[in-house]
Formats: C-alpha cells, sequence, structure tokens
C-alpha cells in the first residue's frame, strides 16, 4: 500500500487543505468579481453614447493614454481579470 510522507521542509498538500481550498474557493470568486465590476464601472468610458449612434468619440481621434491612479485601476482589472479565470480553472479541476 503506498503511503505519502511529508518531509519537513518539503510543501505538503494533504487531503484537508484542498478541502479547505474547495470551500474557500467559492467565496475569493465572489470577492474577486465584485472588485472586478467595481473597478470596471469605475474606469472612463472610452465612447460615449453618441458612439453607438455613429457620432464621434469626443477625443477627436487622438491616441489616450492612462496615467497616474487610471493606470493603477487599469493594470488592477487586468490582474483580477487573469485572478477570476484562474480560481475558475481551479474550481473546475476540483470538481465544485
Amino acid at each position: 500500500m503506498w503511503r505519502m510522507t511529508c518531509r519537513r521542509k518539503a510543501v505538503c498538500y494533504t487531503l484537508s487543505h484542498m478541502e479547505l481550498l474547495a470551500q474557500a474557493l467559492p467565496w475569493i470568486q465572489i470577492v474577486i468579481s465584485v472588485a472586478l465590476s467595481g473597478l470596471i464601472l469605475l474606469q472612463r468610458s472610452g465612447a460615449e453614447l453618441g458612439g453607438a449612434f455613429g457620432g464621434g468619440d469626443g477625443g477627436g481621434g487622438a491616441a489616450y493614454t492612462r496615467r497616474g491612479f487610471e493606470k493603477i485601476m487599469f493594470v488592477t482589472t487586468i490582474a483580477l481579470g487573469v485572478a477570476f479565470i484562474a480560481a475558475s480553472f481551479v474550481a473546475l479541476f476540483l470538481g465544485r
């Protein structure tokens, strides 16, 4: 019979660790999704309502560069999106 042994300095994930992760994962996904939705809603819209009806975007066709806090929000939104996708794959592999 095969028995899993853990060394003192090695990382060892037991069944209880996986059960804890499986129970915490939905809550982690909820927190990430709420934060992601909030950041998306706080960001400046690139196209105004007139853009939906064929109007201009109000920027005069110039490229827009994010600076300061807006850039931090943009990068954080991307990071949270990647974290949400990773958490979804982990949930898929855990079978929940």
